[in-house]
């Protein structure tokens, strides 16, 4: 293999508290993050945007500015949070922050609209798109995202690559 620029590799980036960013990504101003985070390449975190401790916000999702993780939160690869209800509306003052509960996971490629809140625990399936609000310990999917299951469900069905 040759050897390729940073640029193309992914820079490791250092954000103090154990946290890290792999590059290219954004973080906006005035974003918190928390300690032990990691933010993928091409990931994009937005202004104000909080992220609690040990968040994983995987390569190319998108959080919106505003936005709220709290800690041990996972967001899929490609994922998008959003916080416009009819962008492009210019106007801050009409931002919905997606409040997103502890422990929660957002799985690759699903979107949540701006205003909803995923509860503690919780599960958006890949490719899924919430529009109204996913109670705590349950699993939603689908487009529109509907419930599917328990989040005791999710766990016990979990296969390793052994078992598949």
């Amino acid at each position: 293999m040759t050897d390729l620029p940073g640029s193309l590799t992914g820079e490791r980036h250092d954000l103090g508290n154990g946290s890290v960013a792999w590059g290219p990504c954004h973080v906006g101003m005035d974003a918190v993050i928390g300690a032990d985070c990691s933010i993928g390449a091409l990931a994009h975190v937005g202004s104000e945007a909080i992220l609690g401790d040990r968040v994983r916000v995987q390569g190319g999702a998108y959080v919106a500015s505003i936005c709220v993780l709290g800690d041990d939160v996972f967001v899929g690869p490609n994922a998008t949070l959003l916080n416009d209800r009819h962008p492009p509306s210019r106007d801050r003052a009409k931002w919905l922050p997606v409040v997103v509960g502890e422990g929660a996971v957002i799985g690759g490629g699903a979107t949540v609209l701006p205003g909803v809140n995923i509860g503690e625990r919780a599960v958006v399936a890949a490719g899924a798109v919430a529009t109204k609000d996913v109670p705590d310990d349950e699993v939603w999917g689908g487009i529109p995202a509907r419930f599917i299951m328990s989040r005791a469900d999710y766990e016990a069905s979990r296969t390793s690559r052994e078992e598949a």
